[in-house]
């Protein structure tokens, strides 16, 4: 059913942006064609929380310790709002270099077990798999059948 999520950034310097995610949060990336970079991110979680309006969606990266992100990040004279304890987490914000607002936080409420992402198995793959049962029934009928007509010329 559900394999992953995407998330869509939208920011006025995609290169700096882009620069951003591999060479300071170190997230991996493919070129989906002409260019332009898909970064992979680690297991995410999502939570319906209670509001007066619909439509309204934040992102928050998580980190497993918001002293040495900020530490990291002061370090490479990234912009970041105060952490503040919010109960859940520890919260920050840092800038982007094109000017975005990105939530970071170290959780300090449970988290979920994340299931391994499974792709939906293709027509192609399920004949394939189909046809090697059938294999496998198939001889093994011819090995029973072989080891009766052994016992038989025996006796």
């Amino acid at each position: 059913m559900i394999i992953g999520a995407h998330v869509m950034l939208h920011s006025r310097d995609e290169a700096a942006d882009r620069a951003f995610l591999s060479e300071v949060l170190k997230f991996g990336s493919v070129d989906a064609g002409d260019g332009f970079l898909i970064h992979g991110i680690p297991p995410a979680e999502i939570a319906i929380h209670g509001s007066d309006r619909n439509d309204l969606h934040q992102l928050y990266l998580m980190c497993a310790d918001i002293e040495d992100f900020v530490a990291e990040m002061t370090a490479r004279a990234i912009a970041f709002t105060p952490p503040s304890f919010q109960g859940w987490g520890t919260a920050t914000e840092i800038t982007l270099p094109g000017g975005g607002k990105l939530g970071v936080y170290e959780p300090h409420h449970k988290r979920p077990k994340h299931p391994a992402a499974k792709r939906p198995r293709k027509k192609a793959a399920k004949k394939a798999a189909a046809k090697k049962l059938a294999t496998k029934k198939t001889t093994r009928r011819a090995v029973k059948a072989k080891s009766k007509a052994r016992k038989r010329r025996r006796a």
